[in-house]
C-alpha cells in the first residue's frame, strides 16, 4: 500500500483559505444554532410562564422549531456547503494533477464548480448516487458478516473495524468528484461513472490508507482521552456550572479541531491518493461488469450516464426541402 501522506499535506496546507473558510461557516452555522434554539427556548419559557400556552402547546411548538431548523440546514448544506465543499475538491484535485495552487483558489473553486455543475441540485444529487454506489461495492468486497461468523469473538472488534470502513467511505465519493473536476470534457454523469469505475480498480490502495487514517484517529481519539482524564479530576471539584461550561470549551475546541482541520485534510489525504493511483489506469468492461454485480445503484448510474452522454451527441440537421422542384 502506496501511502501520499506527505504530498498531500503539502496541498492541504497550501489549500488553507479553503480549510479556514469552512471551518469559518460552520463556526457562523454554531452561533447561529446556539442563538435561534436559544430565543426559541426563551420565549417558550416566557410564554409559559405568563400562561399564554399550555404544556402541550409548547411541545408542540418545540418540535415544530426543530422541524423548521432542520429543513433550514438540509437546504443550506445542500445549497452552500456542497458548493464549498466541491470547490475546496475542485482546488485539491488542480493542485495534484499540475502541481499548482491557483492564486485566487476560493474565486477558482467557484468558478469550476459552476463551470461543471448548471446546478447545486445536480452535485448533489450525482454525490449521493456516488455514496451508495461507493457503500453497496465496499459491503462486497469487503464482507465481514463471514468472518463474524465463523469467528463470534471476534465479532466486538470486527463491528469497530466496519465502522471504520463506513468512515473511510464517506470521504471516497470526495475523490470521485475531484475526478471529475480534471476531465471537465465529460458531463456530470459520464465523469462520476467512470471516476467510480477507476475506484473499482485501484480500491485496495484507496480505502486501505484510509482506513489507516481512521483507525489511527480512533488511536487519537482514546489518547486524549487519557489526557483530558486528569483534566476531568480537577473540573468535578468546581461548581456544576463552571464544570458544564468548561467541558463545553472543551468539547467545542475537539469539535473545531476535528471538523475544522482533521477531516479535511483527511479528505485531501483520499483526493491525492485516488488520483495519484488511478492516473495510468482506464475505465474497463470488466471493472463495470464487477461493480454492477455488487451495486444495483451503479447500474442506475450507468443508465443515467448513457443517456446524458446520448443527449450531449450533436444531432443531425434537418433535411432542408429542395426549392423550386417540380414533379414534372
Amino acid at each position: 500500500m502506496v501511502l501520499h501522506f506527505g504530498k498531500a499535506t503539502g496541498i492541504f496546507v497550501r489549500t488553507m483559505p479553503f480549510v479556514l473558510l469552512r471551518m469559518g461557516v460552520g463556526i457562523l452555522l454554531g452561533v447561529v444554532s446556539i442563538l435561534y434554539f436559544g430565543i426559541v427556548l426563551w420565549l417558550g419559557f416566557r410564554l409559559l410562564e405568563a400562561g399564554s400556552i399550555s404544556g402541550p402547546i409548547a411541545g408542540i411548538g418545540l418540535l415544530l422549531s426543530v422541524g423548521v431548523f432542520v429543513a433550514a440546514w438540509r437546504l443550506f448544506s445542500r445549497y452552500v456547503l456542497y458548493l464549498v465543499k466541491a470547490g475546496h475538491i475542485a482546488v485539491i484535485a488542480h493542485a495534484v494533477e499540475t502541481g499548482e495552487v491557483p492564486s485566487d483558489q476560493l474565486r477558482f473553486g467557484k468558478d469550476r464548480v459552476a463551470e461543471h455543475f448548471a446546478e447545486a441540485s445536480v452535485l448533489f444529487a450525482v454525490d449521493q448516487a456516488i455514496k451508495t454506489v461507493i457503500k453497496q461495492f465496499n459491503d462486497g468486497v469487503v464482507s465481514l458478516a463471514n468472518i463474524a461468523s465463523v469467528v463470534p469473538a471476534l465479532r466486538t472488534v470486527i463491528k469497530l473495524i466496519g465502522k471504520a470502513i463506513a468512515i473511510a467511505s464517506s470521504y471516497i465519493d470526495e475523490a470521485i468528484i475531484a475526478y471529475m473536476f480534471i476531465n471537465p470534457e465529460k458531463n456530470a454523469w459520464t465523469a462520476a461513472r467512470d471516476g467510480v469505475v477507476l475506484y473499482g480498480k485501484n480500491w485496495k490502495p484507496v480505502l486501505g490508507s484510509t482506513l489507516a487514517i481512521v483507525i489511527g484517529m480512533y488511536v487519537a481519539g482514546f489518547a486524549l482521552l487519557l489526557v483530558l482524564s486528569p483534566v476531568a479530576n480537577v473540573l468535578s471539584g468546581l461548581s456544576s456550572t463552571l464544570e458544564v461550561a468548561s467541558w463545553a470549551v472543551l468539547v467545542g475546541l475537539f469539535l473545531t479541531v476535528y471538523v475544522g482541520f482533521l477531516k479535511p485534510w483527511v479528505k485531501t489525504v483520499v483526493i491525492t491518493t485516488f488520483l495519484v493511483e488511478s492516473r495510468d489506469t482506464t475505465p474497463d468492461s470488466a471493472t463495470v461488469d464487477r461493480i454492477s454485480e455488487r451495486s444495483e445503484k451503479f447500474t442506475e448510474l450507468v443508465s443515467k450516464a448513457d443517456e446524458t452522454t446520448a443527449d450531449d451527441q450533436p444531432r443531425e440537421p434537418d433535411p432542408k426541402p429542395v426549392s423550386g422542384a417540380s414533379g414534372r
